[in-house]
């Protein structure tokens, strides 16, 4: 029998089929001052992050390694694809989420709410309608690490959907700290991170979840809560598995909610996606580096189930 490696803790053996006992815990990228928003690219090969404080969005590819993409990003944070290919982003310098066309330009999508100035937009998911979901914590503004100080305009810190016709409504105005998001395989459900516990320890640190019922959200309550640390980036596979962020690495979740188990990572983790030539690659920002782990399960986005 092959021994469990130390970065895999088996709480459930639901778990021991999501992971292998032969699989390694690689650092792939290294040197960074912040790492997060992985976003995977199947059509070219290639992984992009942000290095928030260094305002830089990475490249990263088996072949070539590791590459500048984008210098001046704006404290660019959390990143994806929408249903052309285009990536998305949420820039803490200019407060707004932004799409890089095909011919490389950039289109603001929000950057205002009811004439005020967003927060500091900081993660971002598209539905297969053409949605933009996106949180507003106000991370980006509090200090100069990430972003630039500024007083919030907005009242609340928001969940955002903008729609196809470009309509933003405020569909979750009740988090303290509102971070990652994703949606369930069949997008009737979306997962929102809590992490206000980052500067109020009195604030639970849980992921909570949503019923999406006509364009909007109905909360159904507290779908895990995390420990140590808080969650910041999440992810769904296939099967509805939430995979998410934690001080001690990734933690995976089943759909009612169960712990199944742990990805130990030395370093404190922000987020993760699924991807690889095969979509069975995990990619993991974590403070000053990326990590890639083999998990036996695909992520329910197109585009990490190794497709474009």
């Amino acid at each position: 029998m092959i021994a469990t490696p130390p970065h895999l803790e088996i709480h459930d053996d639901r778990f021991a089929a999501l992971v292998h006992p032969m699989s390694q815990l690689e650092v792939i990228a290294d040197g960074f001052t912040w790492t997060e928003g992985p976003v995977w690219f199947g059509d070219r090969g290639c992984l992009l992050f942000s290095d928030i404080p260094s305002q830089r969005v990475m490249r990263w590819s088996e072949t070539e390694g590791v590459s500048v993409y984008r210098e001046g990003s704006g404290f660019n944070n959390g990143n994806t694809r929408d249903r052309e290919g285009r990536l998305v982003g949420c820039r803490h310098g200019m407060r707004d989420v932004v799409r890089t066309e095909i011919d490389g330009s950039l289109t603001v999508l929000a950057d205002r709410y009811e004439g005020k100035r967003l927060n500091s937009p900081n993660d971002v998911v598209v539905s297969s309608d053409g949605a933009v979901w996106f949180t507003d914590p106000t991370y980006g503004i509090i200090s100069n690490f990430e972003g630039y100080r500024r007083d919030p305009e907005q009242a609340t810190c928001n969940v955002y959907r903008l729609s196809p016709e470009d309509d933003l409504t405020a569909v979750v105005t009740n988090f303290t700290q509102p971070n990652g998001l994703c949606f369930s395989p069949d997008e009737r459900t979306l997962y929102i991170a809590e992490s206000g516990s980052s500067h109020d320890a009195s604030v639970p640190s849980v992921i909570r979840r949503f019923a999406v019922e006509d364009g909007g959200l109905r909360d159904t309550g507290t779908f895990a809560e995390i420990a140590p640390g808080l969650p910041d980036g999440l992810r769904c596979d296939v099967a509805g598995n939430v995979w998410t962020s934690a001080a001690d690495g990734v933690q995976c979740f089943a759909p009612e909610g169960t712990l199944l188990g742990k990805i130990l990572v030395p370093q404190v983790v922000s987020n993760l996606c699924f991807g690889g030539r095969d979509g069975q690659r995990m990619f993991i920002t974590a403070t000053r580096s990326v990590y890639r782990v083999f998990v036996d399960i695909r992520g329910a986005e197109p585009w990490a189930r190794g497709m474009g």
